[in-house]
């Protein structure tokens, strides 16, 4: 069977990475698609061949869709659940889930009271390098895991942009995810979902410091720090200034787990997985970037009724999100206060 999707928000992760995904999956069909300006409705229409493409919401849920994807922009997403749930429609909802725990606890209880799903679009699950991880260490392959490094520092895309006058001006991608949260709210909570989905363990403890290269209310490279029920910590380095302001801007990601028979170390750039441990070194090849199809391959089979823990679940969205954004808000009153 196939399912009929809608989406909506049609900005730049939806059409890179939701719906070149969506239409190349065989058990889902790209059917209608919803963005209140016209222009990107139009364009992102004519990309994908979408049949129904619409700025009314309530067109957009009596298009005959299945369920929905929610791309649009965090302060939307509430909003965006809250309509979903009245047509009765299952969600998969780009993160952050939402710009406050209260808001993200509001979207899992509207969802739960109207008896549909509710998915958070943690890509980074998908990714080869974190289902080969989450394996190792259900082999014990490095023993018991005692500390986790997770280091995704890069310049989200470049401070600067050419404007239309053909001027420098600030991008306004990253000035939106900064005034949003910040690099650890916006890209941060992948690292926090990957360090509870590894270990099979909530968060107990956590604190945060944070730098301001640039003035924005959020810090733009944070350091996260996590304590876990079973024992294990985990550190947490993002950054949106990095290179950010470079001719040759790079980025760097490197995932470490520390265990009590070996290590597990990969490191973006070069693609490569290493697990050194009583048995010796091995390495395994990794290509980089965001698995989208994986993830819509688990959202078609959930929509099926199967069941998998590979697709986060609003719960797993909120966890995150609370954490990102209390320890963000920590940060910045900590700067206040000095």
């Amino acid at each position: 069977m196939s399912y009929r999707i809608g989406l909506m928000g049609c900005g730049t992760v939806a059409n890179y990475g939701h719906l070149p995904a969506l239409a190349a999956q065989p058990d889902l069909e790209l059917h209608s698609i919803f963005d209140p300006d016209p222009e990107r409705l139009k364009a992102t229409q004519d990309r994908f061949s979408v049949p129904h493409a619409t700025g009314d919401t309530e067109a957009f849920f009596e298009s005959g869709i299945d369920a929905v994807t929610i791309t649009s922009p965090a302060p939307c997403h509430l909003a965006n659940v809250r309509d979903a749930a009245h047509f009765g429609k299952p969600v998969l909802c780009e993160k952050p889930l939402a710009m406050t725990e209260a808001d993200s606890q509001e979207m899992i209880d509207t969802a739960d009271r109207a008896g549909i799903a509710l998915y958070t679009g943690f890509t980074a699950r998908f990714n080869p390098v974190s289902g080969a991880i989450r394996n190792l260490l259900a082999e014990e392959a490095i023993g018991r895991v005692g500390a986790l490094r997770l280091i995704y520092i890069w310049g989200c895309h470049g401070k600067y942009e050419m404007g239309p006058d053909g001027q420098q001006q600030e991008q306004a991608r990253r000035a939106g995810r900064m005034h949003e949260g910040g690099p650890l709210v916006d890209c941060g909570v992948h690292d926090i979902d990957l360090a509870r989905w590894w270990l099979g363990s909530e968060v107990t403890r956590f604190s945060a410091s944070g730098a301001w290269v640039d003035e924005y209310e959020a810090p733009d490279h944070l350091w996260l720090h996590m304590d876990h029920e079973c024992g294990a910590h985990t550190m947490v380095e993002i950054s949106y200034s990095y290179t950010h302001t470079a001719a040759d801007p790079r980025y760097h990601l490197t995932y470490e787990l520390i265990g009590s028979e070996g290590v597990i170390s990969y490191v973006m750039e070069s693609n490569q997985l290493e697990v050194r441990n009583t048995a010796g070194t091995r390495t395994m090849e990794f290509g980089p970037g965001k698995n989208f199809d994986g993830m819509y391959g688990a959202y078609a089979r959930a929509l099926a009724g199967e069941q998998t823990d590979e697709l986060a679940t609003g719960v797993d969205g909120l966890a995150a999100t609370r954490i990102a954004r209390a320890a963000t808000e920590q940060v910045i009153a900590g700067r206040h206060a000095s």
